[in-house]
């Protein structure tokens, strides 16, 4: 993985360090490569009548601070979740995977040995892939914390917000803006190329036009040096909007600052961004970024979770213990039913969806997941949701 750029006086040194490493964090699990998730995707049944037992796969046992502190998030958050059921009893089992492929499948082997009829877990792609193919032939579902939808399939369903759900909310609401040609600008990396190409699709399928596709190598030297002539492509494709798939930890200060310097006019032709820009305030007062949108999670539902998570265990959750959260709430919302194929793909992916930590949110039968979110821009150095998250899904997905 590239390493953090260089700070740069007017763009990036405000950038807190934990924001940086909240985005190596999820650039692992989002990015790791991995073989696609295969076997039985049918799952197991369960007795209506007994608790539901889960496995949890955290990334604990390595011996590194960040990791463990991770995995104690998760584990919290998952038990929040089964505090929050009504009616459900959830017999959570927690296995340390140490962010090991390896150790994620002999964990995983373990857990079916005990007896789990649901895996909850892991963190990392690769290790996410190693469980599915381990478990698919005791017929066990995975519910993984990645966002890396090249493992999904089969057995394995994705928890993580792809970068694709992303991309095709944020066209979908540019296109009724009446934005639908894009240059698509991104980091030289694994986490751009995805990104890149998810966002190709995403306007492809929407009936937009790529107006072209700039790359910039990671670094601050790279970006100065590829500025002016992305500018100048910009400006000369007819592009109504710049789509940059680098995060405010990263690169996208120094871009968004680099190509307004360059005479690309943020009033006319606005970034539109497949990460979290709210993820530092400071990024806000970035002329660059002005007019810019994004797409953020139902802030009402975050703030609540957060609040409720601080209120039990001292401390605020770590960016990736939602989604912990919302597996739990998956299973939970399943179980009381009372169906006992309720942890089967097809209860899984069952249109309604469910509520989540931060929105709703409903797998897909590719083992993908679609997320409800809302789309932000920026106006006036602050941050401002013009279109709130959906509450529920619609027949058209949204």
């Amino acid at each position: 993985m590239s390493a953090r750029l260089p700070s740069h006086p007017a763009a990036v040194r405000p950038i807190a360090t934990r924001i940086f490493a909240f985005a190596a964090v999820a650039f692992l699990a989002a990015c790791d490569l991995a073989l696609p998730g295969v076997g039985g995707n049918s799952g197991q049944q369960i007795d209506p009548n007994a608790p539901v037992q889960v496995a949890l796969l955290v990334p604990g046992g390595s011996g590194q601070a960040e990791a463990s502190a991770i995995a104690a998030s998760i584990e919290n958050a998952a038990r929040l979740a089964i505090a929050d059921l009504n009616g459900v009893e959830i017999d959570l089992r927690v296995y340390n995977t140490a962010r090991d492929p390896g150790q994620a499948s002999q964990m995983a082997a373990t857990a079916i040995a005990d007896g789990a009829k649901i895996i909850l877990g892991p963190l990392d792609a690769a290790s996410a892939n190693a469980v599915g193919v381990t478990v698919a032939p005791a017929n066990v579902n995975v519910l993984a914390f990645s966002n890396n939808p090249a493992i999904a399939g089969g057995n394995v369903f994705v928890l993580g917000n792809t970068f694709g759900n992303v991309s095709d909310r944020l066209v979908s609401y540019a296109g009724t803006q009446g934005i639908n040609q894009f240059m698509i600008v991104h980091q030289d990396d694994l986490a751009g190329s995805i990104g890149r190409d998810s966002i190709a699709t995403s306007i492809r399928s929407a009936g937009g036009t790529v107006s072209g596709v700039e790359a910039y190598p990671f670094s601050q030297e790279g970006i100065f040096a590829r500025a002016p002539a992305i500018a100048a492509a910009t400006n000369a494709s007819g592009a109504q909007a710049v789509f940059v798939t680098d995060n405010v930890a990263g690169g996208l200060p120094i871009l968004a600052t680099s190509l307004d310097d360059q005479g690309l006019n943020p009033a006319n032709t606005p970034l539109v961004g497949i990460t979290r820009w709210d993820a530092a305030p400071q990024a806000a007062t970035l002329p660059g970024l002005q007019g810019g949108l994004f797409a953020m999670a139902n802030a009402g539902r975050e703030a609540a979770f957060r609040n409720r998570y601080e209120e039990s265990y001292g401390s605020a959750p770590h960016p990736l213990a939602s989604i912990a959260y919302d597996g739990i709430a998956a299973i939970g919302a399943l179980a009381a039913t009372g169906d006992r194929n309720a942890l089967t793909s097809g209860s899984l992916t069952r249109a309604s969806g469910f509520a989540g930590a931060t929105g709703i949110f409903r797998f897909r039968p590719d083992g993908t997941n679609q997320r409800a979110l809302a789309v932000a821009r920026i106006v006036n150095n602050q941050v401002s949701i013009v279109d709130p998250a959906p509450q529920s899904f619609g027949r058209g997905g949204s």
